[in-house]
């Protein structure tokens, strides 16, 4: 391995060398990674935050949506990861798995060094060198990372973008696509947590207007929500809230609230929507979103403080230091799943991952869209194809940014999902490492077929 590369003039050190790089420690990349590892390839994850598991941990984006479907085994591992804390995953009623997000964070850390994996956390991507390729797909072979000791460059033979932002695709020139017809994206959130609620008070109340928006009566788990013009029960005294000055009309377009586990009298906020973010692929737009967010949860947190029964003695936690982006870039590979596909229940023979999410659109321009329809049991099935583009031969892309519509993207985006993709990607670099062809060029068939025997759906 060489010491040094030359980029843009100056000498770069070389930190490694591994059969795979993933850019994002997401849930997805976390899970490549997991499985990359298993099969004995070495690999690293860079990420730019110190704790793995992307807006699940960094953006407090719990817990689990529900989904009924099969998944693949690193699923089941990280729950396992989860319930060793001796906190409890599973609230009796729905099939969403809670965790509190530091937990999870470091239940993918120890399943990926735990498993010879490396993580570069604090790292953000610069570059990315190819082999400059006139003709055909090219192949890359060095990223170029800023880190504390300044510029490094990691070599591998295939690497994955598993940045949400296609962050890694687009710097190596792969054809990418954002938001609706008009361009506009779904609706960002940024999360907070609150801690000092008498839960059971603010249930009680609930209750006791008619809310049957949460299945969850008793017990420790609690969620509830409110959307205005949507007939949501809590709506009246969200409308006292802006009628004594300690909201504004836009702070009522979303609400919804989680509990953590392990943290008695905390609920996870998933708010506020921040709708001015039209479209959130302009870096300038995103910072001044989140300076809005900041106010709008200091006026949320007084409010809850001052009107809701059970928040009189709550305060603020804290908020995430990442944005909650739903949808930004996605890749043009060399399949889009669709909204057909969902509506056809499509199946695939280089179908990998089982996705039964409905097409949950948080939209600019018309609110909450939902196309339900499935029924326990169904689903619909992602390709390999899907994963790949065909302008870099041995690049994968997984989790939010795979190749899909903007409609489809709304379904396949929740956690087990892309946990599932991210485990199969794994197993396509291992089998594209063992047959020495790149994951372009690998059989789509034969990647569900070796993902079927190292990590079985179940």
């Amino acid at each position: 391995m060489t010491t040094t590369i030359n980029y843009a003039g100056h000498d770069v050190p070389v930190l490694g060398s591994y059969d795979v790089a993933i850019v994002g420690g997401g849930s997805s990349g976390a899970a490549c990674a997991i499985r990359c590892a298993q099969l004995g390839l070495s690999v690293i994850i860079i990420d730019r935050f110190t704790m793995l598991g992307g807006t699940a941990t960094n953006a407090t984006v719990c817990p689990m949506m529900p989904t009924y479907v099969a998944h693949r085994q690193v699923f089941a591992q990280v729950e396992e990861g989860l319930k060793a804390s001796g906190e409890v995953t599973r609230d009796g009623t729905t099939t969403m798995v809670w965790f509190a997000p530091e937990r999870l964070g470091r239940v993918y850390e120890d399943l990926v060094t735990c498993s010879g994996g490396t993580i570069l956390y604090d790292a953000t991507l610069v570059d990315v060198l190819d082999d400059r390729a006139q003709d055909g797909p090219r192949t890359l072979q060095s990223l170029i990372v800023m880190t504390a000791q300044g510029l490094v460059a990691i070599d591998a033979q295939t690497m994955v973008d598993a940045s949400g932002d296609a962050v890694l695709a687009r710097a190596a020139g792969v054809s990418t696509e954002s938001g609706d017809e008009t361009g506009a994206n779904q609706v960002c959130s940024l999360r907070f947590i609150m801690g000092g609620i008498d839960v059971d008070a603010y249930r009680d109340y609930c209750l006791s207007l008619g809310d049957d928006f949460s299945p969850l009566k008793t017990g420790y788990f609690w969620e509830s929500a409110m959307v205005a013009g949507r007939d949501f029960v809590l709506e009246s005294i969200f409308r006292e809230g802006v009628a004594d000055g300690l909201l504004e009309e836009g702070d009522l377009r979303y609400y919804q609230t989680f509990s953590v586990p392990g943290k008695p009298g905390a609920l996870a906020f998933n708010c506020p929507h921040i709708p001015s973010l039209v479209t959130n692929t302009s870096a300038m737009g995103r910072s001044e979103a989140i300076i809005e967010a900041h106010a709008t949860i200091d006026r949320l947190t007084r409010f809850l403080q001052t009107k809701m029964p059970g928040f009189e003695h709550s305060y603020l936690i804290g908020i995430a230091p990442m944005l909650g982006v739903r949808e930004s870039w996605r890749i043009n590979g060399v399949y889009r799943l669709t909204e057909e596909d969902y509506v056809n229940q499509a199946r695939f023979e280089d179908g990998l991952v089982r996705g039964d999410w409905f097409i949950d659109v948080h939209s600019q321009s018309k609110g909450l869209f939902h196309k339900k329809g499935y029924q326990h049991g169904d689903y619909y099935e992602i390709p390999y194809r899907s994963l790949i583009n065909p302008q870099v031969s041995n690049l994968l892309t997984v989790g939010r940014c795979i190749s899909t519509t903007f409609l489809m993207q709304a379904s396949v985006r929740i956690t087990p999902t892309v946990i599932d993709m991210g485990d199969a990607a794994g197993c396509a670099c291992a089998l594209s490492k063992s047959e020495h062809i790149p994951v372009l060029e690998l059989s789509g068939a034969k990647v569900r077929s070796y993902a079927d025997e190292v990590s079985p759906l179940s």
